[in-house]
């Protein structure tokens, strides 16, 4: 048995001898708790190449846990009491961190998912929308993954600032501007999330009464200011233009301009302060809703909450916050009706299967090729196999002997899914004749519905028409033995498609999609209580040092 030496310092001071591959950082512990002739009452603290040695780690060895012959240890004696405390805010950091570590992954994978054209694993789907709720394209994909991942974490940070977690919140937040910061910066110009996100990161500052954060926090504000200039125009022309001359921007004014004067304030810079409070204060009034108006619009069937945001995003004018009230609701409903569609859209993407480079089917090339006279499934199956190139799928299409067996193909594999599931559902118990006519017309999942069977839930039938890497259009053939080969392909990768499925943080997942944003204009909704409270601090302030 190898003994390596282990250098002890504080309550104790020494060196051990041990077996590093079977002593433990409980034996450890007892051990050094026994020569420092500390008593019961006391605790031993014991921290290694600055990580603390927890009681969660009892069971690991030394040598697990990194440490290495000739490691020094700091020991400290501690009331129990204080050790247990210890032990439970470490194992909250770490907690803490290990959620952090959890969000950024989870943030990142849904932004791959979306953002490629695979499959959606999930019951929802990310799009992204302009202010007034028009879906936004972007070029690249590396832009499309970094302004889906940075828009998810700053929604999660914004959360969490809601739930007064400023800390956390502010992690989140600098990885979301980290997300951000690889897109092309020409796009972000045009956008306004990054100067949002910068004054959220400031407010954070704020909320946490951090001075040493002082000079970063000018900066960051410096660029939100410009950043929204960019986006919304000198004094917000395009903004109040693309939002019927609406004010819906002033609450996010008036944060800017609280906290540009609390900078200059503890910069000692008090009569640019004043400035800035005195115009955020003028915002701050405006805001204010007067009782009457809320009363008049929830005597019109509308809930406080949406009645608030309609009078301050308009003024307080009542009749622009019926018409704003009007539009967001035909804006829902519309919504709504997208995403139906969408969902059925998927529900057909997964029926057509994977191309080789495992995307899903091109819906508006798919339209397109339908569009001009091509069977559905036959062009479905040409883009799935020509990684939705539609010149390539078209030159299939019009090329009759590939075009042939093709459909000969589809053919085959459509009597065969079909003959497996009239079995499959025969043999739970159903009759043959209702099975094989409720299948002509229905998917199985809607024939078992029908029959009055739920699916079960280990059931994966693999979607029609998948392949594995290396198919090509020119692999199209007439023979059964290949078509039912070609199902193996289909099974094949569909197996490969759930893999990252089964590897998904799907509790995160979720979490971050309850977090997004229903709708392009609930960043500008803040409630301003804070920054009323804040207002009246830093001008009551700058009144006691003189400065009127």
């Amino acid at each position: 048995m190898a003994l390596s030496r282990l250098r002890i310092g504080g309550a104790w001071n020494g060196v051990l001898e041990l077996d590093f591959g079977t002593f433990t950082v409980g034996m450890l512990r007892e051990e050094v708790h026994r020569r420092s002739g500390a008593g019961p009452d006391r605790a031993i603290s014991m921290i290694c190449g600055g990580k603390l040695l927890k009681d969660a780690d009892g069971a690991e060895t030394l040598s697990r846990l990194g440490i290495r012959s000739n490691s020094k240890v700091l020991v400290t004696a501690v009331a129990a009491d204080r050790g247990l405390a210890f032990d439970r805010e470490a194992a909250a950091e770490a907690d803490r961190s290990g959620r952090l570590a959890r969000l950024r992954a989870a943030a990142a994978a849904l932004a791959e998912r979306h953002a490629d054209g695979s499959l959606p694993v999930e019951d929802f789907n990310l799009e992204l929308e302009d202010q007034s709720g028009q879906k936004v394209t972007l070029g690249s994909e590396a832009d499309k993954k970094g302004v889906m991942t940075g828009l998810m974490l700053h929604a999660s940070g914004k959360s969490l600032i809601e739930k007064e977690k400023y800390k956390d919140a502010l992690e989140v937040l600098i990885m979301g501007e980290e997300a951000f910061a690889l897109c092309d910066p020409k796009f972000i110009e045009m956008v306004d999330n990054v100067p949002m996100l910068q004054l959220d990161i400031v407010w954070c500052y704020f909320m946490l009464r951090d001075i040493s954060c002082l000079s970063v926090a000018g900066e960051r504000l410096t660029k939100a200011r410009k950043g929204f200039e960019r986006a919304h125009g000198k004094d917000s022309t395009r903004f109040r233009i693309l939002q019927a001359g609406r004010h819906a921007e002033l609450a996010i004014y008036l944060r800017l301009e609280l906290l540009e004067g609390v900078v200059a304030y503890h910069s000692g810079k008090y009569e640019e302060s004043r400035k800035a409070l005195s115009s955020a204060q003028s915002k701050y009034v405006q805001l204010q809703v007067p009782d009457e108006a809320l009363s008049l619009l929830m005597n019109m069937g509308y809930k406080e909450k949406s009645a608030k945001r309609a009078l301050r995003m308009s003024g307080q004018d009542i009749q622009n916050a019926v018409d704003f009230l009007v539009e967001e609701r035909a804006k829902k409903t519309r919504r709504y009706e997208e995403n139906i569609q969408r969902q059925q859209e998927i529900l057909e993407q997964k029926r057509y299967g994977m191309t080789p480079q495992k995307k899903a089917v091109d819906i508006q090339r798919l339209n397109e090729l339908v569009s001009i006279g091509f069977e559905r499934d036959l062009a479905a199956e040409a883009l799935r196999l020509n990684e939705n190139d539609t010149q390539l799928a078209l030159d299939l299409l019009t090329d009759p002997d590939k075009n042939s067996a093709l459909q000969h193909q589809i053919s085959s594999r459509k009597a065969q899914r079909f003959s497996a599931d009239v079995e499959e559902l025969v043999s739970m118990g159903h009759d043959r004749a209702a099975v094989m006519d409720a299948l002509r017309t229905l998917t199985k999942e809607e024939a078992l519905r029908q029959l009055g069977q739920p699916l079960p839930r280990d059931d994966s039938p693999p979607p029609v028409g998948a392949a594995t890497e290396g198919t090509s259009a020119a692999a199209a053939t007439t023979d059964d033995e290949d078509a039912a080969a070609d199902d193996d392909a289909t099974a094949a990768a569909a197996a490969a498609a759930a893999s990252p499925e089964n590897d998904r943080d799907e509790e995160m997942e979720n979490e971050i999609a309850k977090e997004l944003p229903q709708d392009a204009m609930t960043d500008y909704d803040i409630e301003v209580s804070k920054e009323g409270d804040a207002l009246a601090e830093y001008l009551s302030m700058l009144d006691s040092t003189g400065n009127v």
